[in-house]
């Protein structure tokens, strides 16, 4: 009895945290690869205000907005002062300067976006090998099945896209495509950072869907291939499931492992 019929989703997992499998002449990473790691470090003023003290500053800005024009009057305007001044006295006493954090704000923006963009430049033009959840797109212009690799199931549909840099726009030659939405894959392929921008219907309506990479696949496995995979590929899923076992996730197996 081969260990990965007990597996199962166990195996989906150690799929997308990049276990050690031979893929050829491609070089094996993992999602934190992606990430160019210089433009993880800035200053950010905003990093360690509490959720209230983000929203008094949030009322501040709003609320001088509103008094600097002339449609609020009477009533509606001596309550629009003593939320702003409320709300400028919490801060003052927590020693935040709200007129500082409010003039950075497009900064950090600038800095955020950064670093949610920024790609590992060692890895343009590698051909590497990354699992992840296979999200179907529209094919290509020149008829290249198209799908998007995520670190995590349900990203793009139940829950937000990851950052740029956590996804890849995937090229597949062949007439593979994901028989599911977010399909566990393993993906091969030549890496370039090239950004692109696209919004198409992913189960309840449009979604921008902004990549870092762009990966012209030339290897696809899917559980499946490492169910029914080499003697290499098996011992591999004997050594994780000996792993889970040994961390009480699957039960003790006594006979028939990894035959």
């Amino acid at each position: 009895m081969i260990v990965l019929s007990l597996l199962g989703r166990a195996v989906a997992l150690t799929l997308i945290t990049g276990a050690a499998v031979q893929a050829g002449e491609s070089k094996l990473i993992a999602w934190a690869d992606l990430i160019d790691e210089t433009a993880q470090t800035y200053e950010d003023p905003y990093r360690n205000l509490s959720y209230d003290q983000i929203n008094d500053l949030r009322t501040v800005l709003v609320k001088r907005g509103d008094l600097e024009g002339q449609s609020l009057t009477g009533d509606a305007r001596a309550t629009a002062e003593s939320v702003l001044d409320a709300a400028l006295s919490r801060l003052a006493d927590a020693s935040i300067d709200a007129d500082y954090l409010i003039a950075q704000r497009w900064l950090v923006a600038e800095r955020r976006e950064k670093a949610a963009t920024a790609a590992n430049p060692e890895l343009d033009g590698k051909t590497v090998t990354l699992a992840g959840y296979a999200i179907p797109g529209p094919v290509d212009a020149d008829g290249a099945i198209i799908v998007y690799l995520v670190p995590e199931r349900g990203m793009c549909s139940h829950t937000p896209p990851p950052n740029a840099n956590q996804m890849i726009r995937a090229r597949v030659s062949s007439d593979w495509m994901p028989s599911t939405m977010h399909e566990p894959i393993r993906l091969t392929g030549n890496l370039s950072v090239e950004e692109t921008i696209k919004a198409f219907h992913i189960v309840d309506g449009p979604v921008p869907m902004r990549a870092s990479y762009l990966m012209e696949v030339t290897g696809v496995e899917s559980i499946e291939d490492l169910r029914a995979g080499t003697p290499k590929t098996n011992e591999w899923a004997a050594s994780i499931a000996e792993g889970l076992r040994s961390k009480g996730r699957l039960p003790i197996q006594t006979e028939g492992v990894g035959e």
